[in-house]
């Protein structure tokens, strides 16, 4: 009988063990440290989410000052990028990761108790330089530890916590809302620092010391990095699609006569079928070329948003969301690993600043963008036009493919140490 290790394939633990081997086996524990604290951390993302409606309501601010709040927060995020990525290259992984997740934990109590619009611009601009300031060290840790073979499959355990863990909170947050908003600060609070203080406690230095040599010319080479670039700049135009999903499509729905209510069970979908499918497709996914699966990616993403300026009825939305969804989940198996492939040791962090610019830029642009389109031509003229710049982009990463099969190979053919 076949066997792997000591129990027989043919028993049902050996068939749950050669299911899970080529998904999640064979990371060592600090990856599942930060995957832990990456899931922990999302389980108590509840401020976001509700932030509008916060301070509408329990601030009293008006539309229109709620929405400069909300465009200071994004702002911030995207320095706060730039910022931990060259932190993450200069001070280290770890000092960056715990110090950003700590100090954010502390802004978001110093939002939740300001009283006064400059006060609450003041903590929110605060609250967004820190509030993403962890992911760059977060991704250069996994291309730290982990070799450019495995580095799709840790990146999409990695994106499946996020969801699970946003999955959960947004049942928990529409909850405890009712009870008090200040409930939401101190969860979202106490999740940040513990997140940052477990990788203090539990999570090495990953940053190795050879790598310190390559620092040199910070952002300048990262911009100079014309395949980077690029990458970045395909990835703002897909992000800015995706993300109307999250802002301006509660608006459309609207406009055929469907309420929050429906736009909450439509959304919902988004996040159980990436929980439910993201594990059983990203190994397979992983093995293909990275630049076919993201341009199939993107292309499926424009056809589900294409495919909703033809919904009316919120069992539509729903079947749009769930194709542009696995549009969504083709993507991200390979998205942020294609950026540890392009990236020096010594500049990981800084590039996964610049990556992440393009995310945080996607989501600030997403609600203008989308709003004008909007307005212009109404539900078509905005989700046509997603399925143009999604399809553009699907041609674009096509285009760039070449280059960066060159750079994989590279990166694969490099003998990989984790220290």
């Amino acid at each position: 009988m076949t066997t792997l290790g000591d129990t027989p394939v043919g028993t049902e633990p050996g068939r749950l063990a050669a299911f899970l081997r080529p998904r999640v086996g064979g990371f060592p524990r600090t990856f599942w440290v930060l995957w832990a604290g990456t899931l922990l951390n999302r389980l108590g993302t509840m401020v976001e989410p509700f932030l509008g409606l916060y301070l509408t309501t329990v601030r009293g601010l008006s539309l229109t000052q709620a929405g400069l709040v909300m465009a200071v927060l994004g702002t911030g995020s995207l320095g706060g990028q730039l910022a931990g990525g060259a932190l993450a290259d200069r001070l280290g992984r770890r000092v960056t990761l715990t110090s950003a997740t700590v100090g954010t934990g502390a802004a978001m109590l110093a939002l939740g108790y300001a009283q006064g619009l400059a006060a609450i611009v003041g903590a929110a601009l605060l609250l967004g330089l820190l509030l993403d300031m962890y992911r760059p060290a977060s991704q250069a840790m996994v291309a730290d530890i982990i070799s450019p073979a495995d580095r799709p499959r840790a990146f999409g355990l990695l994106f499946w916590a996020v969801n699970l863990g946003w999955a959960v909170a947004m049942v928990l947050g529409g909850t405890l809302a009712q009870q008090g908003f200040l409930w939401l600060f101190w969860i979202d609070a106490l999740t940040c620092a513990a997140f940052g203080l477990l990788v203090w406690r539990a999570v090495p230095e990953t940053r190795a010391r050879e790598a310190r040599a390559e620092r040199a010319g910070g952002f300048g080479r990262v911009l100079r990095d014309r395949v980077m670039v690029a990458y970045v700049l395909i990835t703002l135009v897909y992000t800015f699609v995706l993300m109307q999903g999250m802002t301006t499509m509660p608006l459309a729905m609207r406009l055929d006569g469907l309420g929050p209510r429906s736009y909450g069970l439509a959304i919902a979908a988004n996040g159980a079928l990436i929980v439910i499918v993201q594990p059983l497709v990203n190994a397979w996914l992983a093995r293909r070329d990275h630049s076919l699966v993201m341009a199939a990616g993107f292309a499926l993403v424009g056809v589900g948003y294409g495919l909703t300026s033809l919904a009316s009825s919120a069992g539509a939305y729903t079947a749009t969301i769930l194709v542009w969804t696995l549009g969504e989940i083709t993507a991200a198996s390979v998205l942020q690993a294609v950026v540890a492939d392009l990236a020096p040791a010594g500049l990981r962090g800084r590039y996964g600043g610049l990556y992440g610019v393009a995310w945080s830029g996607g989501f600030l642009l997403a609600p203008l963008g989308g709003t004008q389109l909007l307005n212009a031509g109404g539900t078509p003229a905005l989700w046509l036009s997603c399925a143009a710049l999604a399809l553009s982009a699907a041609a674009a990463q096509l285009a760039l493919g070449p280059a960066i099969r060159r750079r994989r190979t590279v990166a694969l053919d490099t003998p990989f140490s984790s220290k």
